[in-house]
């Protein structure tokens, strides 16, 4: 997401490990990859037995972020290999983990969890298991980030919906205004500004998928999780804050300069738009593309709460995550009372939406392999 300049630095997750980070408002994401689990074992599984990287296996997650999910894929990864080592009579592989966020991203989080992290590696798999090495590759995946012929596989985990820039910000400023008075895709936007998130989404999604064709190594393998839009409408999260912001702003709580000037980079793309730019661009081969759906509260359990008693605990959930994805992004534009007061507006109004309509999101799970030369 280079091209944000010097804002780049703040579309991260909020760092730290405190009661607002990302560490511990992250069991949506969590409940998202393990859903995925079995297909990843069968991805691996067959790259394992196909390509047979007995020396070194390369992978690299994109858009890692920061907290217990960080080092969750990593995991499992190693737990599917050791498994086809053992079935195929192999010795297993040197891992190399490449955890890659942009610069803002709290790395030094994710370097103090690597020696429990180890730790439970020996204990798990004892000290004749293949060693494993961790790495940090800091910057934009809508752009090179690895030689040529690099790496066996790619997992990238809620990242590819966030846009490389504002998607408004090439227009005029009498298209810009077509929009008005919000800061994402609303019920009301005109065609205009759809069509300049589709084509900010189009034209990174592009450039990802050839970075990622040029670094995979032949017969390698790529997995992408990511938030996207089926046949059924559904309200996206961001719509929901871009309304709460316009309530603000005809009660005068927030400038209206301020509110035009901030656009959140996210695009759910349709499965059309997907495989469209997929064919387009031709270098990796569509393996699979599913879609299911999970609810805005999704991984409440694991906190210790019980949506059924009250649904405001949901709505409070929902709040607390998306303050923590958000949080940085809006203090580039509003200052402390104003988010915070957003997020109290935006909690009740969560409330009243689940008593009118199933909350939910489409989870898009993309597969490709790289295409013989």
């Amino acid at each position: 997401m280079d091209s944000f300049g010097d804002s780049s630095i703040f579309l991260h997750m909020n760092d730290g490990t405190d009661e607002r980070s990302y560490a511990n408002n992250s069991s949506l994401h969590r409940k998202i990859i393990l859903k995925v689990k079995p297909i990843l074992e069968e991805t691996i599984t067959r790259l394992y037995r196909d390509s047979s990287p007995s020396c070194i296996m390369k992978v690299a997650d994109l858009g890692c972020s920061v907290g217990p999910n960080t080092l969750l894929v990593t995991s499992n990864i190693i737990d599917i290999v050791d498994t086809a080592c053992t079935r195929l009579n192999r010795e297993p592989p040197t891992f190399q983990f490449y955890l890659n966020d942009l610069f803002g991203n709290d790395f030094n989080t994710i370097f103090k969890s690597l020696p429990d992290f180890y730790s439970r590696l020996v204990e798990n798999k004892g000290h004749k298991f293949g060693s494993c090495f961790i790495h940090a590759t800091p910057g934009s995946f809508y752009g090179r980030l690895f030689p040529n012929n690099f790496i066996n596989f790619f997992h990238s985990s809620n990242g590819v919906h966030w846009l490389s820039q504002d998607p408004l910000l090439g227009l005029s400023r009498e298209a810009e205004s077509l929009n008005k008075g919000h800061c994402h895709l609303v019920s009301t936007s005109p065609p205009t500004v759809y069509k300049a998130y589709l084509k900010q989404f189009q034209e990174g999604f592009k450039l990802f998928l050839k970075s990622r064709s040029e670094e995979l190594v032949t017969g390698g393998a790529m997995i992408l999780l990511f938030p996207g839009r089926n046949e059924t409408p559904r309200r996206s999260l961001w719509e929901v804050i871009s309304l709460t912001l316009n309530d603000m702003l005809f009660e005068d709580l927030i400038e209206e300069a301020k509110l035009d000037s901030f656009n959140i980079p996210t695009y759910e793309p349709t499965i059309e738009e997907i495989r469209h730019v997929i064919e387009e661009e031709q270098s990796l081969f569509l393996q699979r593309l599913e879609i299911f759906t999970l609810p805005w509260d999704e991984g409440i359990s694991e906190c210790g709460e019980d949506s059924f008693l009250d649904g405001n605990i949901s709505a409070q959930f929902i709040a607390k995550y998306t303050r923590a994805v958000m949080e940085p992004l809006l203090s580039t534009k509003f200052e402390a009372k104003v988010i915070n007061e957003l997020f109290i507006r935006f909690q009740k109004k969560i409330v009243q939406l689940m008593k009118l309509e199933k909350l939910e999101y489409a989870i898009f799970l993309v597969s490709m392999t790289k295409v013989n030369p």
